[in-house]
């Protein structure tokens, strides 16, 4: 039986193994229906068709930086993800980006990524566009709706070609996707209140924030409750999975 593959790339144990956690949890995914991947201890060999659908989740890297500053690891990420893409475009193959899985495949696809767009961590109003409204995963739910962000870069434009599904006033490019289904959002789908305010600390040094509102914005955001964003997730698994 096919199994699901998760891609990730933080390397802070803690939060990658909370994210993996959020993940089966939000995908009602057991973990003997996954296979995990931890791009940032290695890159492996990847039979695409060993799987039935692929969620990569998000990272501390971003895609825009100047080529020189990015680490050994964080550059064998990127080129892992165009050796992917290589083959999930040509093939619609089933794939859910979320935050750098976004801005990985907004690239690949010739979206420009920049810091034009950033987001504070914290919740912001997403609007489902009237081609969001059609798509399997959205289709039925609010024409607006809370999700939890918090980035440096985003894409500038729609990559061409692409649909846009979701967007929003501080960064107008929110979900889009590429084909059938290709799908990538600039918001974390898998995360609530208790996973944001890990990554609130585990990240308080990376330039999200100045370190000294960590604990304003653990206060704001504990009562945040982001129920669409995790259907959007689970209708993906439901969607694809075998």
């Amino acid at each position: 039986m096919k199994k699901m593959l998760i891609l990730q790339m933080r390397p802070e144990d803690e939060a990658a193994d909370s994210e993996f956690q959020a993940i089966l949890r939000v995908g009602g995914l057991g973990p003997d229906e996954v296979h995990r991947v931890r791009l940032d201890q290695g890159i492996p060999e990847i039979e695409i068709d060993d799987y039935y659908a692929i969620i990569a989740g998000g990272s501390p890297f971003d895609v825009s930086m100047d080529q020189k500053e990015k680490s050994q690891v964080q550059k064998d990420i990127e080129a892992f993800y165009d050796i992917l893409f290589d083959y999930v475009v040509p093939a619609d193959f089933p794939f859910f980006g979320a935050c750098s899985g976004n801005g990985l495949l907004g690239k690949y696809c010739g979206a420009r990524i920049s810091n034009k767009y950033p987001e504070p961590i914290g919740s912001v109003e997403i609007e489902v566009t009237e081609e969001g409204a059609k798509d399997p995963l959205l289709k039925g739910l609010p024409r607006t709706f809370l999700a939890l962000v918090g980035h440096k870069e985003a894409c500038d434009t729609i990559p061409p070609g692409a649909v846009l599904l979701g967007t929003s006033g501080p960064c107008p490019i929110q979900m889009f996707r590429v084909m059938k289904n290709i799908y990538a959002s600039q918001f974390h789908p898998e995360a609530d209140s208790n996973e944001f305010i890990l990554r609130i600390r585990t990240y308080k040094n990376h330039g999200y924030f100045a370190p000294e509102e960590a604990d304003g914005l653990i206060t704001a955001i504990r009562q945040t409750n982001t129920p669409i964003p995790k259907e959007i997730l689970k209708r993906f698994v439901r969607h694809y999975k075998l």
